[in-house]
């Protein structure tokens, strides 16, 4: 990338280490990020399905929602049981338009005096201003700007913070080791106070850390002086989620795009299916009831030549869909893809085509994920 371009960009807290580090920084939702290290994106993705890797997410958006009936508004905007979630619980869930298009996916934890939200970098800004704008008196939602957000990825990731004492800040709360996959709260390392959370959007066992800016050089040097940990760039956490079956929003998900299309349904809560009440309810349930018209498929294409974003799906001389999201899958040895296809051609086993550089490639669809997840339940 052009320095030119990188430098309109806004720096990380940990700018200064991924360039020690050698990392090879890009724009990327407003900021230079890492994309890779030396070891490059192959490594990356396999040391982190082997070991331990250390990510920094923190432009993603980390939002306090505060004050009484947090959780009621906040099921006017998503389709998630937030009254029923219990402190130190975590949901996956969807900010919805009126007419029910995805205008993001979100994390919601309930930390027993408030929600915390974890959004999109690229969807941030308007995000707050579509909640603020319709926020009602007595709410407060603040961006915590000061706050770096970590993730430590990986089978090894739990011997790792056993090795950093990481302990619960307070009683009651599970050892680390203990804790279980959407889970969250408050803990303490070296003085230095964490919002940690068993999570991740690798489709591996591992942990997100909100930190303190100030606080978050320090702790990111001492868990990469663990030798099961490297540091990994926007790559690899790409070519991990896809292996996952993991929609990116902007690419996977979109306003136009509904929640059962793109086979999120198990995000609408089960009281707010019987209830509706959320953005679009109409819309949705009906696709819940009827079936949708198109569906989010997982593609496995013969070769290995990788079908990108963009691509056309055809069945014969018909074209029944788009690739939305693809490339090479280091854990299984080739490549894989997801799109949208007609419900017709949804169905794992059938045989389609994706047109890549002027050619068609024989491709089929597969159940996702492409390669199996290790959450701790």
């Amino acid at each position: 990338m052009a320095e030119t371009e990188l430098s309109d960009c806004k720096t990380l807290p940990l700018a200064a280490l991924h360039l020690r580090l050698g990392g090879r920084m890009v724009p990327f939702a407003g900021y230079a990020m890492p994309v890779q290290y030396a070891a490059g994106l192959m490594a990356e993705h396999l040391w982190t399905r082997d070991s331990a890797g250390l990510f920094d997410v923190s432009h993603m958006g980390q939002l306090l929602l505060e004050g009484a009936g947090a959780a009621d508004w906040l099921e006017t905007v998503a389709p998630g049981d937030f009254k029923a979630l219990p402190a130190g619980k975590m949901r996956y869930s969807l900010l919805l338009a009126p007419d029910g298009g995805i205008l993001d996916d979100l994390m919601v934890t309930n930390t027993g005096d408030a929600l915390y939200l974890v959004v999109n970098g690229a969807t941030k800004h308007a995000d707050i201003a579509y909640m603020a704008g319709q926020m009602p008196p007595g709410l407060t939602l603040t961006h915590m700007t000061d706050h770096a957000l970590l993730a430590l990825q990986g089978p090894k990731a739990v011997e790792v913070m056993q090795r950093m004492d990481v302990r619960p800040a307070s009683p009651g709360m599970p050892a680390v080791g203990d804790m279980r996959f959407l889970t969250g709260g408050p803990y303490l390392w070296d003085g230095v106070r964490l919002g940690l959370s068993r999570s991740g959007y690798t489709g591996e066992d591992g942990y997100e850390f909100s930190v303190a800016a100030a606080d978050a050089g320090r702790f990111a040097e001492a868990l990469l002086a663990d030798p099961a940990v490297k540091p990994i760039g926007l790559g690899a956490r790409d070519s991990l989620r896809l292996e996952a079956g993991l929609p990116l929003y902007g690419h996977d998900l979109t306003p136009e795009i509904e929640p059962v299309e793109a086979g999120l349904a198990y995000a609408i809560s089960k009281r707010r299916k019987a209830e509706g009440g959320f953005p679009g309810a109409d819309r949705i349930l009906g696709a819940l009831l009827d079936g949708p018209a198109r569906r989010r498929v997982g593609l496995k294409p013969e070769g290995r030549l990788p079908a990108r974003e963009g691509a056309p799906i055809f069945a014969g001389a018909e074209q029944v869909g788009t690739v939305t999201s693809g490339g090479f899958a280091p854990s299984v040895g080739g490549p894989v893809a997801m799109g949208y296809v007609g419900t017709a051609h949804a169905a794992d086993g059938t045989a389609l085509e994706i047109e890549v550089r002027g050619r068609r490639l024989s491709a089929m669809v597969v159940p996702m994920p492409f390669h199996q997840k290790n959450y701790v339940r």
